[in-house]
This record gives structure tokens, sequence and C-alpha cells, in this order.
């Protein structure tokens, strides 16, 4: 007959094995007397439960758990101080997680459209929708409304952008009116897409209620970035690889370029090139790998060459065939020319963005040292567009 333990025996048997971890962890620090007492509790709960009446072994229970309780009773906060411990080795973990294995990535750019899309504008003449619509057109791509009209006469001087816990990214519309009074108007939006896409530039005028910017913006693809492969296999040619910017030097060159524009519109004095790139540290780019140490490319638009060989692989040709929003790679700075080569150094790799023509890459400023290589991309996770999905 098969025999099923009761529900009170099992009580007993955990109540037991908590009171020996007790006993054992405790027995050089409890007075004599109060180890003894504890003993004799847990022997008569052995006795209980070998009678198997389930009053005598809730009546050992009760008294085991009242001894040990009141010679250690819990802290008055142990919830408060147990889930703060729960938060903290959470956050641990979360970060251990970004640093070593996966992190999140927002895609800042159009370079690599359409396998990836940056945050892109929509200008349009017609208010936003409900918000309803607004609300699940946010939560699935990733799509917010703006609607900003002037409340007088104003002329730009400047955008300001200002970004909070490393996510959060406003504009600050510094404007003038006819009178030279300061205003100003934000938007939960990037400086670069605000310019690019709605032509909000210094220097723009807008007269009282007509739209400053009017349409919706979505956001760039987040994806997920593999930091543990490369730790393993070496960077492979047609990988989309994230990487730093740190010691790129036109890059760098550029960011300060930009940077002291901007300072002296605003009337600030610049900080120096090295004061600045501390203050600001590294960016994070993310790129298609076209170039591996020692091979040399050129480009004759359409197609790209890497050892005088169009490359086979379907991420390049998808590239080059000028077909579903591709439209081939083209010609520019150090590949300025059909004939113009470039050869890769021993310790670098050469990035192409799969939007050649709007594409900020390897040919404008050089190699991507090994050294800056950060991780592989390998999932959009966010919105649930039709790029969701691994990365190819």
């Amino acid at each position: 007959m098969l025999f099923i333990t009761p529900r009170y025996i099992k009580e007993a048997k955990h109540y037991l094995q908590g009171a020996r971890k007790f006993l054992s962890y405790k027995r050089d620090i409890l007075p004599q007397d109060q180890v003894e007492k504890v003993e004799s509790r847990i022997s008569e709960l052995v006795e209980a439960m070998g009678s198997r009446r389930s009053d005598s072994v809730q009546k050992a229970i009760h008294e085991l758990d009242a001894l040990i309780g009141k010679i250690s009773p819990p802290p008055k906060d142990a919830a408060w101080r147990e889930n703060v411990e729960v938060f903290l080795v959470a956050i641990v973990i979360a970060a251990g997680i970004k640093a070593y294995i996966l992190q999140p990535f927002r895609i800042p750019t159009g370079s690599m459209q359409p396998t990836l899309f940056g945050i892109v504008g929509t200008p349009t003449t017609t208010p936003p929708p409900n918000l309803l619509v607004r609300a699940f057109e946010f939560v699935w791509l990733g799509r917010h409304y703006i609607d900003l009209k002037a409340k007088e006469d104003v002329v730009v001087i400047d955008l300001h952008e200002r970004t909070y816990a490393n996510f959060f990214t406003f504009t600050d519309i510094v404007c003038r009116t006819r009178v030279g009074k300061k205003e100003i108007y934000w938007l939960f939006v990037p400086s670069k897409p605000l310019a690019d896409h709605f032509q909000v530039l210094p220097g723009k005028e807008y007269k009282e209620g007509e739209a400053i910017a009017c349409g919706h913006m979505d956001t760039g693809d987040q994806v997920f970035v593999d930091k543990v492969s490369y730790n393993f296999v070496k960077p492979a040619t047609g990988d989309v690889f994230v990487f730093k910017t740190t010691g790129i030097a036109e890059i760098e060159r550029q960011q300060y370029r930009t940077y002291s524009q901007s300072a002296r519109q605003s009337g600030v004095v610049p900080l120096e090139f090295t004061e600045y790139m501390e203050s600001v540290g590294s960016q994070h780019y993310i790129k298609r790998l076209a170039g591996m140490p020692g091979q040399t490319l050129r480009i004759d638009p359409p197609r790209l060459f890497v050892n005088g060989n169009v490359p086979q692989q379907f991420v390049f040709q998808r590239v080059m065939s000028e077909k579903n929003g591709y439209n081939g790679y083209s010609n520019m700075a150090r590949l300025g020319s059909p004939d113009a080569t470039y050869k890769v150094p021993a310790d670098g790799y050469f990035a192409l963005g799969d939007n050649s023509y709007h594409s900020s890459d390897s040919r404008v400023w050089g190699s991507v040292p090994e050294r800056n290589v950060a991780g592989r991309g390998l999932f959009v996770y966010w919105p649930f567009t039709s790029r969701w999905g691994l990365i190819r």
C-alpha cells in the first residue's frame, strides 16, 4: 500500500530541521541552560512525531517555535531589511548582466537603416490622435506625438539638448521675441532629429500660432548587445558590432567642434579639448563590420570590394541590391573615388553603415581599434516592428 506522509509530519520535519540548524549556529554563544531547553524541545518534537498524533505534534511544534523566538527574536525591521536586500541583490545582478553579458543600447541615428532604425521624425499638418491611440502606438511602435506652436513672433537662436538618467533626452528651443526677450520652448526630442526632420534651426522665424514642430517621433530601435561572445571568438565580417569612440581622433574632434560652436553661440567659454573629452567620456557607435585586419577595401558605387572581390555574404549583397530601402555603397573621404583603396591596419576593423549615403563611418574617421570593440548587436527587443528579433 502506498504510504502518504501527513501534512503535519512534513511540517514537523521542516521545524525540526530549522531548529537543529539554529542550535548548530548558536551553540557556542548561547548559555548552556538555553541550549538544554532547545535540545529538550527537539526531543519532545521527535517523540511526538513518533506517536503520529496530530495534536501532540502541533503542540510540540508550537512550543519549539515559541522557545526559539524568545531566545532569538527577529528584529523589528526584518521585513524591511529583507526587501532592501532583495532589491540590492537585483541591482547587483542587473549591473553584472549589463557590464559583462547583455547591454541595452538605443540606435541613435539612421546610419544603419533600414536594417536598424534610429530616431525618425515625421512632420504632419494634422493634430495628434486621441489619447488611447497615442498610448497604443507608444507601447507598440515607440512613437510619440509633438504639437508645439509659437506663443508669439519668435526667432530661434539656439538648440540646447539635455539628458536625464542617460536615457530621457529633451531639447530646449531658445528663441528671441520681437522685443528682444528670451523665450524657451522644450520638447521630449533630441536636438539632431528636431533639426534634421522638422527644420528647427537657429535663425528660423515663426509667427504667433505657427507650428514650430508638429508630427510624431519614432524612437530608435532598442537592441541587446552581446558582450560575451567576442571574449571567445574574434569579430567576423558582416557582424553588426558596437564599439567605443575613445581614441578615434576624427570622431573626438568632430564632437569637440560641435560642442565648441554650441557653447559660443550660448555665450559660454568652451572647455579645452582634453577637459571636454574627460567630462563627456566615450560614446558608443553601431555599424557593420566590413573589413578585417590587413584587408584592402574600395567602393565603386553601389558595390563594395574587399581584396578585389565583391563580398558574397547576404548582408552585403542586400545593401548592394539597391532594393527594399537599401541604396548601395557610396564613395566618401578615404574611399572618395572608385579607384581609392584603404588597407585596414593590423589592430583595427573597417566599419560601414548599411545606409551608406547617410553614414559617418570608417570612410571618414578610419578604422576601429580592436580594443574599442564592445560587443555584437544581437536582438531588437523594442519596438515591436518588422525589425523585432535577431539582428542580421
